[in-house]
C-alpha cells in the first residue's frame, strides 16, 4: 500500500468550548478541513453553549507548560494559534514558550469577549497581551471591539479604522487582520494590513449570527500559513472558507447562534 505524506501541522493553544461551535473544538475541526494534522493546548475550559457561557476554569499554569512542551518535543510544528488564554499569567507563560520555541508563524487571535457577551479574557491580561504576546505574532486578528480595547479609542468610521490598522502594527505584530463583522453595513470589511499597505476583502453579510468566527478564521489562516501560503493569500483564502462555512452553517441548540459548517 502506497504511503501517504505526512500533512502539515498547526497547534492551537486556546480554550475548550463545551458546546462544538467555537475555540478548541472549532479549531480542530478548521485543522481538519484544511488537510493540516492539528495539535492542541487547552489552556481554559469553559461550560457554555449556544445561550451563553457559566462558567470558565482556568487550567493550571504547569500543565499548560506540560502540554507545550510535550507537542514541541515531538511534532515539526509548521503554524501556531492562540484564542482564548484567559488571564495574565496563561498570556505571560504562553509567550514565553513561544518565544524560546520560535514557530515559524504565529497567528494571535486577542479573544476577549463571547459572541454571547461573556468576558473571557481578564482586565488585566490586555497589558500582558500588548507587551508580551502580540510583538509576537505574524498576524494579529482582533474585532473591532477587540482593537478598540487595545489601542483605547472608539473604531466607528472607515477613516477610524484604516488609522488603527497602523496604530496596530506600532505594538509589534507583522501583520493585521482588522475584522469588521461587528460594523454595520451589507458588507462585511475586513482590512489586513501588512508593509505593503492595505488590502480590503469584502462579502456579503449574511442574515445569520455566526459562533466561533473568529476562532475558525485565524485557525484557517494558521492552517494555510502551515501549507505554504504567504499571509495575504492565507487571509482571502480563509475569509473565503469562514463566508462559505457560515453560509452552510446550522443551529444545532437552542440558542439562537448558528455553528458553522467547517
Amino acid at each position: 500500500m502506497a504511503r501517504t505524506l505526512n500533512p502539515p501541522i498547526a497547534l492551537t493553544i486556546a480554550g475548550s468550548d463545551s458546546g462544538g461551535g467555537a475555540g478548541i473544538q472549532a479549531d480542530l475541526k478548521t485543522f481538519h478541513a484544511h488537510d493540516v494534522h492539528g495539535l492542541s493546548v487547552i489552556a481554559a475550559i469553559t461550560s457554555q453553549n449556544t445561550r451563553g457561557v457559566t462558567a470558565v476554569h482556568a487550567v493550571p499554569l504547569k500543565h499548560i507548560q506540560s502540554q507545550i512542551e510535550a507537542l514541541f518535543d515531538d511534532f515539526p510544528i509548521a503554524a501556531v494559534k492562540t484564542g482564548m488564554l484567559g488571564n495574565a499569567a496563561t498570556v505571560g507563560l504562553v509567550a514565553r514558550e513561544l518565544r524560546k520555541r520560535k514557530p515559524a508563524w504565529l497567528v494571535v487571535d486577542p479573544v476577549m469577549i463571547s459572541t454571547s457577551g461573556s468576558r473571557l479574557l481578564d482586565e488585566d491580561a490586555i497589558d500582558a497581551m500588548v507587551n508580551e504576546l502580540i510583538p509576537l505574532a505574524d498576524v494579529l486578528t482582533p474585532n473591532l471591539p477587540e482593537a478598540e480595547a487595545l489601542i483605547g479609542c472608539p473604531l466607528r468610521t472607515a477613516n477610524q479604522m484604516v488609522n488603527a490598522g497602523e496604530t496596530l502594527r506600532a505594538l509589534g505584530a507583522r501583520t493585521i487582520l482588522l475584522k469588521g463583522g461587528h460594523a454595520r453595513g451589507d458588507e462585511v470589511i475586513d482590512r489586513f494590513f501588512d508593509e505593503s499597505g492595505m488590502m480590503e476583502v469584502r462579502h456579503a453579510r449574511l442574515p445569520v449570527e455566526g459562533h466561533g468566527t473568529g476562532c475558525t478564521l485565524a485557525s484557517a489562516i494558521a492552517a494555510e500559513l502551515a501549507k505554504g501560503h504567504t499571509a495575504r493569500s492565507a487571509v482571502r483564502r480563509a475569509t473565503a472558507y469562514v463566508h462559505r462555512a457560515l453560509k452552510r452553517g446550522y443551529k444545532p441548540g437552542g440558542g439562537d447562534l448558528y455553528v458553522l459548517n467547517h
